[in-house]
């Protein structure tokens, strides 16, 4: 999904593409992340907080009545004002319009064009697993996909699909992150579903190419185009445990022997 700078253009592309996903048979619906704005972190500006909204503002509404009216799970990342703080916040929505919970993007870059520590605290929630009708499912933002101790955890508090809503220019880097995704997912034995913005806007072009990963680490559905659309995976869970018991990575684990993960750096 290509973003505007109407937030209400953004919020009824995102209602159709939903209803186009669901028509053609999705139960669990992502969008991309910050889907309801431009990319505004491209640049520190204090403007930019005034996009800010909280769980009970405008764009979780509007989402919470898509669910509901499409009977669908859905996955909606914001800009998330709470108390004071500021998060980049993905909330999971269940098919009866009700929050499930939310993840807040843990690991928060500050790079050229993705200034996002100038905006967005680090996540203090967490990697939750929110268990829906469908699926166990947990989220990973963007930057978060580099950083294999959250699909970890994730996997092991009984994820079934991570879906991983991004904000990647520069096709260049593409195959980068997606060898990041297949790895997490192989090696965890879950389900990785990308889900990237498109469109060209002022600092960068959005590529898109959203995909899905199977527990093996191989394509169930290989990326996908560049513009506005969906991407639809069938997804057979009951195959994890087939691949589990050949690449036996969890098994296999030895936590007491991981403890320098944890020290600080010195």
């Amino acid at each position: 999904m290509s973003a505007s700078p109407s937030l209400e253009t953004n919020l009824s592309k995102a209602g159709s593409l939903i209803a186009l996903a669901v028509s053609e048979g999705a139960r669990i619906v992502c969008l991309p992340q910050l889907f309801n704005t431009i990319w505004f972190a491209h640049s520190i500006d204090k403007k930019n907080f005034s996009l800010a909204e909280t769980s009970g503002g405008h764009t979780i509404t509007a989402m919470q009545e898509e669910a509901r009216k499409n009977r669908c799970v859905l996955i909606a990342p914001i800009f998330e004002e709470a108390s004071g703080s500021f998060f980049n916040t993905a909330f999971v929505i269940g098919d009866d319009g009700e929050v499930i919970g939310r993840y807040r993007k843990m690991h928060v870059p500050q790079l050229p064009l993705w200034e996002e520590r100038s905006y967005f605290s680090p996540g203090d929630l967490g990697f939750p697993v929110f268990q829906t009708p469908y699926a166990a499912i947990g989220v990973q933002l963007c930057w978060d996909v580099f950083f294999p101790e959250g699909f970890r955890i994730l996997a092991l508090k009984g994820a079934q699909i991570i879906f991983a809503p991004t904000a990647s220019a520069f096709e260049r880097s593409r195959g980068r992150w997606e060898r990041g995704m297949q790895a997490a997912a192989h090696s965890n034995g879950v389900f990785v579903f990308r889900v990237n913005r498109t469109g060209k806007e002022d600092k960068q072009e959005f590529y898109g190419k959203s995909f899905c990963a199977g527990p093996d680490g191989e394509f169930i559905v290989k990326p996908g185009g560049s513009s506005d659309g969906v991407v639809i995976a069938d997804v057979d869970l009951e195959t994890m445990a087939a691949v589990r018991r050949e690449w036996v990575f969890l098994r296999d684990r030895r936590p007491g022997e991981y403890k320098e993960i944890s020290e600080k750096e010195r």
